[in-house]
């Protein structure tokens, strides 16, 4: 039996479907789950785990949970390798601009410049053996952002698995995880929309065929702050303090693990065209789509026989 069932939840609404003998037992766990995970990994809420780490920077280690400290790792490793626009440590510009909030702004000059002395992922100190974490300069913020959205994917399709549904389905706001066969196709495939980045919601630019496969795309258009006659993106540039320039609208990844999508759409959006696609075609493991703000795209060629263009 087949169960949908969406809920609003990490700033986004949150759609997961499950085909299994008890379905609503195993909705209601998923929802248990993304609560748990909620109050371990946001960078938005005061009193989750992750925030415990932010109010103690400069102060001392924190102890954490090792899903938390395992994705902090990881997010650091990645933050620090090239070519990346990751950086983890970018909390405190993100929350200087707080694109996405009621009370979002451009801040001043000074207040940017303060922000990016302190998004250094090299002054993230981690402790293996104590499962610590210490920022060791005051004002510093980790901010896991999507990171905490794929790696949260990953875990609560790890628990359907364990519970051997038949499929199932997860959407984090555009992060999508699939496993199984589609019931709802003869052939099993998963059909995900990748969304046309000049167009409201819901209207997709082309139909991605997968399956067992996580699709994440990340783009310009999804939130922003309106001042005057300039439109300001979320995805900022760690150098700068402000939103990135680029040529790109938007970019997909498809791999098996949601967390490599979300780490590869951070590390790559805002490269040059086509040093971002060669980056992409020459990494194991994950395919890629890039839509340009001038309505060209690219296809890397493990995905060319999987995506069917609506728009030309």
């Amino acid at each position: 039996m087949q169960l949908a069932h969406s809920v609003k939840m990490m700033g986004t609404i949150i759609d997961i479907v499950v085909d299994s003998d008890t379905p609503h037992q195993h909705i209601k766990e998923v929802c248990h789950l993304l609560t748990v995970y909620k109050n371990r990994f946001s960078a938005n809420d005061n009193d989750s785990e992750l925030m415990i780490i932010n109010h103690n920077a400069g102060i001392a280690p924190v102890t954490v949970h090792p899903d938390l400290f395992e994705l902090i790792g990881l997010g650091k490793t990645h933050s620090l390798l090239q070519p990346s626009n990751l950086d983890i440590a970018i909390g405190p510009l993100v929350q200087s601009w707080r694109i996405g909030f009621e009370d979002a702004k451009v801040p001043n000059k000074k207040n940017i410049q303060k922000a990016i002395a302190l998004a250094n992922p090299e002054h993230i100190i981690l402790n293996a053996a104590e499962k610590s974490v210490f920022l060791n300069r005051k004002g510093m913020k980790i901010d896991l952002g999507a990171l905490a959205k794929g790696y949260i994917a990953d875990k609560i399709m790890d628990y359907l698995k364990t519970e051997n549904v038949s499929s199932a389905m997860i959407n984090l706001g555009g992060n999508v995880l699939v496993y199984g066969d589609n019931p709802k196709r003869e052939n099993g495939i998963w059909h995900i929309g990748i969304q046309h980045p000049k167009k409201q919601r819901g209207n997709n630019l082309g139909i991605l065929t997968v399956k067992d496969k996580s699709v994440v795309t990340s783009g310009i258009y999804e939130r922003h702050l309106q001042v005057g006659d300039k439109d300001y993106h979320h995805i900022f540039d760690r150098h700068t303090g402000y939103p990135i320039e680029t040529d790109m609208a938007s970019l997909t990844i498809v791999s098996d693990l949601s967390v490599n999508c979300e780490i590869w759409t951070t590390r790559l959006f805002g490269l040059p065209i086509k040093q971002a696609f060669e980056t992409i075609q020459s990494t194991p493991n994950i395919e890629g789509i890039i839509i340009t703000k001038d309505n060209r795209f690219a296809v890397t060629s493990g995905l060319k026989q999987d995506f069917q263009l609506l728009y030309s």
